[in-house]
């Protein structure tokens, strides 16, 4: 009996820390000319067990099915308590019957302004406003979490989504930029507005497509696999159509661009010549790595 009731007790500990990311952080501060200040090192090690040990969903994550991530904060300067930086999210999902990670979410987040005291509590709260660093770290997890189950089910990225959404809500209270409409096209704001509305669902269903029905099924069969990933590029067009030079479609090429490149210039020959007009017109950013496709 005792030895049962150990193995139940072991379990529950084992459930108990296995949380849905497997994220590695790392604080930069080389441009503040104190970069060898321990309040670096502090807030890299506070960080990384904020976001790795924080429960961010409902959900049982075995320790295998956490999600690759990465967050690279680059500090520009810093003032007492007070830090100004660029965030770099990246974050990559397991490719059926393979060894290879497909990169998911690739995002640089300009600005990113926050204060912090040495081994201040960080804490999430679903509903209301700790501070800026809680509130940009935790927006930037609901979308590593919604873009990687997106990936898995047709819109299964939604509650990580509106999650994001309430954050950039009660975030607006701020004087700090990236959570208000008029702080641009190219802010947390608009993203999550942007994947949030009806106009974009072509997006979200182009990122399911593109990863069960494409890169999912190329161990088996690579044509195919191949094929709808192309097919995919014909979704990405009529979202252009509708909402041409959108930041969405840039925050995909963003992870996506030399995944495609790749694809489209190995494996089976396919026509690939309308696929790559395709990309010059949706994603012209990257027109440089479209010139590489070998047709």
């Amino acid at each position: 009996m005792r030895k049962i009731f150990l193995l139940f007790t072991l379990l529950a500990s084992t459930i108990s820390f296995a949380q849905e990311l497997n994220c590695s952080v790392s604080v930069i501060a080389q441009l503040t000319g104190n970069e060898n200040d321990l309040v670096f090192k502090t807030l890299e090690k506070q960080l990384t067990e904020f976001i790795n040990n924080t429960k961010w969903t409902n959900k049982v994550f075995k320790p295998n099915e956490r999600i690759n991530c990465s967050m690279l904060i680059n500090v520009t300067e810093n003032n007492n308590d007070t830090f100004s930086a660029t965030l770099q999210v990246s974050s990559s999902r397991p490719v059926f019957n393979s060894t290879y990670s497909s990169p998911i979410y690739n995002y640089n987040d300009k600005d990113f302004n926050f204060q912090y005291l040495e081994f201040q509590n960080l804490v999430f709260n679903e509903n209301q406003f700790e501070s800026n660093l809680v509130s940009v770290l935790s927006f930037h997890v609901y979308m590593i979490l919604g873009m990687d189950a997106d990936s898995f089910e047709l819109k299964g990225g939604d509650d990580y989504f509106k999650q994001a959404q309430t954050i950039a809500g009660y975030s607006q209270q701020l004087s700090g930029q990236g959570w208000k409409l008029e702080d641009g096209l190219q802010s947390r704001f608009a993203l999550i507005d942007n994947l949030m509305s009806p106009s974009y669902s072509g997006m979200r269903s182009a990122m399911y497509k593109y990863h069960i029905e494409g890169l999912d099924i190329m161990n088996e069969n690579q044509k195919e696999g191949k094929n709808q990933i192309i097919l995919v590029l014909d979704e990405l067009k009529k979202v252009h159509s509708v909402r041409p030079n959108s930041y969405l479609m840039r925050v995909f090429f963003d992870a996506k661009a030399d995944e495609m490149t790749d694809i489209l210039s190995g494996g089976p020959t396919l026509n690939t010549a309308d696929a790559i007009d395709t990309l010059n017109r949706i994603a012209p950013m990257y027109s440089q790595k479209w010139r590489n496709i070998k047709r």
